[in-house]
């Protein structure tokens, strides 16, 4: 099969088209044959050598795919050959072939193409276990978003407000402003001629926000915590920033602050069938009536994947990048 190979590792130049076998699927696995991929942080991460894939992952890149189930391993109950699916996979989505977990593929959602189903599973995971699981926002509070503009941010924007919270995030310019408030966000800061501390605190009558959800650390660690209210939770996901810095953290005794978070990809395979469960249950209906919808940026050939990486590490999108896997 075709597979995108990022040899030793390096920028996104050195990603390539090469040939391998086609994986078997071991037992609890299906074989999906790929329609889509979607494009994320990680990728980057793992193609420049800095997030290998855990022990027993494929060392190809990538993390969500949509396709066909067209082989079965050992056990598996859950799906048939022919079956339509989205998958959250350890690893191996810039490829023909992948194979996943059955607890981690779900169904097309009603009404969803492949390349728009293609475009879920990375981001409503990562969402939905750090805002709703480990986070516990409810109706009625509010959550600070930075990053607003990424498929992360849109989708958290589109599925706190779906549940009825007020929700305020960061960008980094007038157009992706526009975009997260269209999704669902009360009020977008830029950072880049704003301070989102001071923000929020006006906006909040002073008390600050419920939850924040942030994937840069470094500086935004201290603001963070002085933008929680009394009980707050900070949902900390990745670092663009460094993850070491200095830190008072005074307000996490005086405010009673919650400092939390998670990665996916090292979570076993009852995690990430659990969090697919609930996605089914509280989420998948959310789509199936279009009251939540990923955003789409831009789809590239899987021959192009360093022209999507490089656009990735631009940070010029707004929303998801995809790969189309098929051609079709």
């Amino acid at each position: 099969m075709n597979f995108v190979d990022h040899g030793t590792g390096g920028g996104p130049e050195v990603l390539r088209l090469g040939q391998c076998s086609t994986p078997t699927p071991h037992a609890g696995e299906v074989l999906v044959k790929v329609a889509f991929a979607g494009v994320n942080r990680p990728d980057c991460l793992q193609r420049s050598g800095r997030y290998p894939p855990p022990p027993g992952a494929s060392s190809i890149v990538g993390l969500e795919i949509s396709g066909e189930v067209v082989a079965l391993g050992h056990g598996v109950s859950k799906w048939h050959v022919g079956d339509k699916v989205c998958a959250l996979t350890n690893g191996g989505a810039y490829a023909e072939y992948a194979t996943v977990p059955e607890g981690q593929a779900l169904p097309i959602p009603q009404g969803f193409s492949m390349l728009q189903a293609a475009a879920l599973p990375e981001n409503f995971f990562t969402v939905w276990t750090n805002v709703f699981q480990r986070g516990k926002l409810k109706s009625g509070e509010s959550i600070l978003v930075h990053g607003g503009s990424s498929g992360i941010g849109l989708t958290a924007i589109q599925l706190a407000h779906a549940f009825g919270a007020r929700v305020f995030c960061t960008v980094g310019n007038a157009e992706k402003v526009a975009a997260c408030v269209k999704a669902g966000a009360h009020t977008a800061i830029n950072y880049k001629t704003q301070d989102f501390v001071e923000e929020v605190l006006t906006l909040t009558d002073h008390k600050g926000v419920n939850a924040i959800l942030d994937m840069v650390g470094g500086s935004y660690i201290q603001r963070n915590l002085k933008a929680l209210a009394i009980e707050g939770r900070l949902l900390q996901i990745a670092f663009l920033q460094p993850s070491k810095v200095e830190v008072d953290w005074v307000s996490l005794m005086t405010k009673r602050l919650c400092f939390t978070g998670s990665t996916l990809r090292p979570r076993s395979t009852q995690d990430k069938a659990h969090i697919a469960d609930e996605l089914l249950a509280q989420v998948w209906p959310l789509l199936a009536s279009h009251k939540v919808a990923p955003v789409i940026h831009q789809v590239f050939d899987l021959k192009d994947a360093a022209q999507a990486h490089a656009l990735m590490e631009s940070s010029l999108h707004i929303g998801k990048i995809m790969l189309n896997v098929t051609g079709e």
